[in-house]
């Protein structure tokens, strides 16, 4: 690790005047669960660390007229306690309760679940965040691709996106609030992630002088029904190899409306319009259910070892439907 600066400010004002013109400059601590390791593992550098753990209005859980306001320093096992979300967003408090290790959960953040780097080895092992080798050629279709896209994989973007949240937030049309930068704003999470074009590039919008300082989910999400389906590899501390978040409007027995989308299969969130087109309007039940499964991935596109998660990525949508409809 290499030594850095380290600043902890106790207002939101503070915090914006600690970051820098680059990433390289100044990086947010929150939680640090996975930034730490990068820095660690000397992925990254970043000369200054703004510790926003003092900053009180970012650890907050509220609800107005409009909906629900979750700050950026909240953690998983806050998320996951709430009463309210546990009654309303079902979905989103067990995509929190989900992530299997206890000492993430209470140190993990919401803005930083949002914000994590990729989980590709090849990033993690110095290659860059589109993994190419010295001579600029893609690593990842003709190598260890196990773990990596089968969907939105036409390159030079072949990581999945990490987020245990994102999905499910993402389905419940949440935006996430930015300060900095041009000045606050809110950006809805579905365009908050991109894929990357060149390492100058970034996995989401944020730029390096702006903070997420709160996810707002409206408060007609509340309406719907919603459930979150993971498939891991193990129970241990690991990550999903396919997840399916889904929201469902549900009348007199037939879908109404529906939204759908999957993680850990692109390199970003991956919202399905065919899997919604295939199941609004149908009665709700497993046929339905199969068939939006089957459309979720008809698109999809596996490398040469991850075919697998076709297969993984169909049956999580699936059940994630179930799930929801009989809540």
């Amino acid at each position: 690790m290499e030594a850095f600066a380290y600043a902890r400010p106790t207002t939101q004002k503070e915090a914006l005047g600690h970051l820098g013109a680059s990433f390289e400059e100044s990086a947010i601590l929150a939680g640090g669960t996975d930034l730490l390791s990068l820095m660690k593992n000397y992925v990254v550098a970043p000369k200054r660390l703004v510790d926003i753990r003092g900053v009180k209005e970012f650890g907050a859980i509220t609800r107005g007229a409009d909906g629900v306001r979750i700050g950026a320093t909240v953690t998983l096992q806050e998320l996951a306690d709430n009463a309210g979300l546990r009654k309303d967003f079902p979905g989103l408090a067990a995509a929190a309760a989900g992530v299997p290790s206890m000492q993430i959960r209470n140190m993990g953040t919401v803005g930083g679940d949002l914000c994590q780097r990729p989980r590709c080895w090849y990033f993690r092992n110095g290659f860059g965040l589109l993994a190419r080798d010295a001579k600029g050629k893609a690593l990842v279709p003709g190598g260890d691709n196990r773990y990596h896209a089968i969907l939105g994989n036409d390159g030079p973007a072949y990581f999945v996106n990490p987020s245990s949240l994102a999905p499910m937030l993402v389905a419940l049309g949440a935006s996430v609030e930015i300060a900095g930068g041009a000045g606050p704003h809110k950006v809805a999470l579905e365009k908050f992630f991109r894929a990357p074009h060149d390492e100058q590039q970034r996995e989401y919008t944020l730029a390096s002088n702006e903070i997420v300082t709160a996810v707002l989910i409206p408060e007609a999400a509340a309406n719907w029904k919603t459930a979150t389906y993971e498939v891991r590899e193990k129970q241990a501390l690991d990550w999903p190899l396919a997840t399916a978040s889904v929201a469902l409007r549900i009348e007199g027995g037939t879908v109404q409306e529906a939204r759908i989308v999957m993680g850990h299969v692109a390199p970003v969130p991956w919202r399905s319009p065919e899997a919604e087109h295939a199941l609004a309007g149908k009665a709700f039940g497993a046929e339905a259910a199969a068939k939006a499964g089957e459309a979720a991935v008809r698109g999809s596109h596996p490398l040469s070892g991850n075919k697998y998660k076709v297969q993984l990525a169909r049956v999580a949508v699936k059940r994630a439907i179930l799930a929801a409809g009989r809540e």
